[in-house]
């Protein structure tokens, strides 16, 4: 698909590349020298000030890292791996130099590579929000929101999506009332600061109190889902929760072949009836992928393809919550093509519905559904009780909805 590319950020980029020409000196911390940072703001045009003035006092800039639009320029061309750092200096991968001449190859690097460039343009230190640290997970949750919606979306909206995202992973009970709203205050503030840099990546437009994804920012998401085109390849895929005694527990899904793997964990989450709260990862045998999470030491999974790994008839290990140790085999049952009609992911089948969170593994699981059944165990209340229902048998352990699936799966686009 060939779509003009409007962007503000894609032409400071080449700029900026251009500059770099056969490589510039880097200061001893790695950061560009004073000399060209005054020189590069005027030439790509960035609007940082230089030597603030407040009052009478003017208060001179220091280091290029005071200059966050400038900043973002230098990270955005690193993302779209146009430039690199060695040594104490910048210099120009050559084997990528080719996207300078193609607007929309440029765009959609720097596109799907945006989930990593929080640090190079949020605020650190006194009154850094927590979207700052999980800028990964909080921008794609806004991003998905923009897609799921035809049409534009309230900032406020999607300031409570990021929030509620973002501070998922804390434990925010000890903060007082005053620092619990400064704090939300701070994400408020760079969840709009996210989507000014969207916009000046022709990504989104913003509107008054509103935004919405361009056609490009369309564009953009399908390809950052894995979203087929008609003719595209297809692998129907068989998920099987593994050492569940009774009936076995699995869905069966078609899913694009070139699904990246850290989009295929929100697939199997969302048709299994996973709430997310926990690790995972992907295993091929040899290697294990994942979140970018040093010390976890996983390759990536959101550069890995799922027909980079497996091919018709091949498997993977996914397992899910470290604790609980969920294992899931994922099988690759057949290839197949997108019809222009269809809508991948979807599930098409599937049988039993999924333990619940933190039941204790595989044989938490077991010992739920044999206290479940019987109303004399010393324990049965207490199950009940955890589980959230009034009567036993409003937990069926063999339910399975297609159509409430394939709603979660929508959901979770």
């Amino acid at each position: 698909m060939d779509l003009a590319v409007k962007s503000e950020l894609v032409e400071q980029v080449r700029a900026f590349t251009e500059w770099v020409g056969a490589g510039r000196k880097l200061t001893q911390t790695g950061r560009l020298t004073m000399a060209d940072a005054r020189a590069l703001v005027p030439l790509l045009g960035t609007a940082d000030v230089l030597d603030r003035a407040i009052g009478d006092r003017v208060y001179k800039t220091r280091s290029s890292e005071e200059l966050p639009n400038l900043m973002l320029v230098v990270e955005c061309a690193k993302v779209a791996r146009l430039v690199r750092k060695t040594g104490q200096r910048l210099v120009p991968v050559k084997k990528n130099q080719a996207l300078l001449d193609d607007p929309q190859k440029l765009w959609l690097a720097l596109f799907t590579g945006f989930d990593q460039l929080g640090e190079a343009f949020l605020h650190s230190g006194f009154g850094e929000s927590l979207l700052r640290p999980e800028f990964a997970h909080g921008s794609r949750a806004a991003l998905a929101a923009l897609y799921n919606t035809d049409g534009a979306v309230g900032i406020e909206s999607l300031r409570a999506i990021v929030w509620d995202v973002v501070s998922a992973p804390w434990v925010l009970d000890d903060l007082t009332e005053l620092q619990f709203e400064m704090l939300r205050r701070s994400n408020d503030r760079d969840t709009k600061e996210t989507l000014e840099v969207l916009q000046r990546l022709g990504a989104v437009t913003l509107r008054g109190e509103s935004a919405e994804l361009t056609e490009l920012g369309r564009f953009g998401m399908r390809r950052l889902l894995g979203m087929p085109e008609a003719g595209d390849p297809i692998y129907q895929v068989k998920i099987t929760l593994l050492e569940i005694e009774g009936l076995p527990v699995w869905r069966r899904v078609l899913v694009p072949a070139a699904i990246p793997l850290d989009r295929l964990h929100e697939v199997i989450q969302a048709v299994m009836g996973w709430d997310n709260y926990h690790l995972h990862y992907f295993l091929d045998g040899e290697t294990y992928y994942g979140e970018a999470e040093p010390e976890l030491q996983y390759r990536d999974e959101r550069k890995v393809r799922l027909d980079d790994l497996v091919k018709p008839g091949g498997r993977l290990l996914y397992n899910y919550d470290f604790g609980d140790s969920w294992d899931h085999e994922i099988l690759i049952e057949e290839a197949t093509v997108a019809t222009a009609d269809g809508r991948y992911p979807r599930c098409v089948a599937g049988q039993a519905a999924c333990p619940p969170e933190d039941v204790g593994g595989t044989g938490g699981y077991a010992r739920l559904i044999q206290i479940l059944g019987d109303p004399g165990h010393e324990e049965h209340q207490d199950i009940v009780g955890w589980l959230g229902i009034d009567d036993p048998g409003q937990f069926d352990a063999a339910r399975f909805d297609l159509d409430e699936t394939n709603q979660r799966l929508t959901a979770r686009a």
